[in-house]
């Protein structure tokens, strides 16, 4: 019965735990997001930030696995925005690795805007976090580069490990990116050596065999790149890493202003 319970769980959160579907079914009134999202935008522009880490919450925090609260990150980068009617705004654009709704096991990088970027969330707060003025530098000039596109895998897994390559997910290739920039390189095996030596990911608190047993049921969980004790890497992780490797980097979360 434990291990059934596992599967259920792991079919019904580890797929919400990556939470890189684009869209999803609104959970607050459209004013509420919009209004989130500007409050969001405007944090940014106020600290300055040209380029940016942005997490969501596309499940309330009592459903996620332990050491996990956020679903789904991105990159927010400050440019000039083309409105419906043709006006040039300046504002944030968010760059996404997004799970495919049709084909579970598969990704795409797609562009969006804050409002898209929170539609579906469960709780209007959002994880940020703002590199050194140096770093945002050379991950702008990566992001806008061949690197960003070459260093995708479309082959999804929502536990997708960041030390192995064959498998990948949105906190994968958003680490990836920000090594990618760090070192100035879009050498996969040298950004994977690097993130195996200085990058502590996060061991999924699930059982190996309630992992197994519950990628026969679901096309986004697979152990296939997990060699040992399955991890993987997390917006708190990612903010660790850079804390500790990025001076001046800094960390905070935004909830909803009343």
């Amino acid at each position: 019965m434990r291990y059934l319970f596992g599967i259920f769980i792991l079919i019904v959160y580890l797929p919400a735990y990556s939470g890189s579907q684009a869209g999803g079914a609104p959970q607050f009134p459209a004013e509420q997001i919009i209004r989130f999202a500007k409050q969001v935008e405007k944090t940014l522009a106020a600290k300055g930030a040209h380029v940016a880490i942005l997490a969501r919450a596309g499940r309330p925090a009592s459903e996620m696995p332990k050491g996990m609260h956020f679903t789904h990150v991105s990159f927010a980068l400050y440019s000039q925005i083309t409105t419906a009617d043709g006006r040039k705004i300046p504002g944030y654009a968010i760059y996404n690795l997004y799970q495919s709704n049709e084909k579970p096991d598969t990704s795409s990088l797609v562009q969006d805007f804050p409002v898209d970027f929170f539609a579906g969330v469960a709780m209007l707060e959002a994880g940020i976090i703002i590199p050194s003025a140096n770093l945002q530098k050379r991950m702008l000039e990566t992001i806008s580069s061949p690197t960003y596109q070459k260093l995708h895998d479309p082959r999804y897994s929502a536990i997708a490990n960041p030390y192995t390559l064959g498998r990948q997910n949105c906190t994968e290739h958003t680490l990836d990116v920000i090594n990618a920039a760090i070192y100035q390189t879009d050498d996969i095996k040298h950004i994977k050596a690097v993130e195996k030596k200085y990058f502590v990911a996060q061991t999924v608190n699930v059982s190996g065999l309630e992992l197994a047993l519950g990628s026969l049921f679901s096309a986004e969980i697979t152990l296939s790149d997990q060699p040992g004790t399955p991890v993987t890497a997390t917006f708190e992780t990612i903010a660790d890493y850079l804390q500790k490797y990025d001076e001046g980097s800094e960390m905070f979360i935004i909830t909803a202003e009343p």
